[in-house]
């Protein structure tokens, strides 16, 4: 359910929306801040990448992707309430992930800009016991969550 909508108007024909989107968090219900910015000049490369630097935690996925649904569900036990966005096959090509994997894949994880890779990758950090620290030094951390 979406409380709240926002709308203001951006240089270049753009518009930029923020939404407050409430979650249960046990007797609390936590709103985090959440926006989303639509300019029609920009291209997927430098949406992409504006997507990466504005949100905490972002997974890029394509549509019905159970690997996605798996990150999603890890991050939303430690606490976290990533950004997902659906990708069409023609722009997965466009994600910064060269140095991870060859030719871009997804789903793909970005926390605090930076690229984690796939699911292989966002459990083996989880595994190493670092993926928690990473999402609280991002600020990506419910601290109402309990272990």
């Amino acid at each position: 359910m979406i409380q709240g909508v926002r709308e203001g108007c951006l240089g270049g024909g753009g518009l930029r929306f923020e939404l407050s989107i409430p979650f249960n968090n046990g007797p609390e219900i936590v709103t985090p801040p959440t926006a989303l910015t639509i300019d029609v000049a920009e291209t997927v490369e430098k949406k992409i990448q504006r997507l990466i630097q504005e949100n905490p935690v972002i997974i890029f996925s394509k549509s019905s992707c159970c690997m996605c649904h798996v990150m999603k569900r890890l991050l939303s036990n430690l606490g976290c309430t990533p950004t997902v966005i659906e990708l069409e096959d023609d722009e997965i090509s466009a994600l910064p992930m060269e140095d991870v994997v060859p030719g871009g894949a997804a789903p793909a994880v970005f926390i605090g800009g930076e690229c984690i890779g796939g699911l292989e990758s966002l459990m083996a950090l989880h595994l190493s016991g670092n993926l928690v620290l990473k999402l609280a030094q991002v600020g990506a951390r419910n601290f109402l969550y309990k272990f």
